[in-house]
């Protein structure tokens, strides 16, 4: 049932790894915080809403990660 708000919060936790965390420990514990809050609440939110929000998510992570590596690569060089 619940399928999607579980993908949402598992995305938007992988996508918090992938940026650089805070400097603010307070700013840091929220931001931990933001996916089971979010997955909570989007339980019950109609399902085109929560897999906007995964599609969203999921294309998030894909750029950042080809800008990381992007920029990786530029350092080496």
């Amino acid at each position: 049932f619940f399928v999607l708000p579980i993908v949402m919060g598992a995305s938007m936790f992988f996508q918090q790894k992938l940026n650089p965390p805070p400097a603010d420990p307070m700013q840091q514990k929220i931001i931990m915080a933001l996916p089971i809050v979010f997955t909570a609440m989007f339980l019950f939110f109609p399902s085109g809403l929560v897999l906007y929000w995964v599609v969203n998510n999921l294309l998030s992570i894909a750029q950042q990660w080809v800008i990381t590596r992007r920029v990786e690569a530029g350092i080496k060089d």
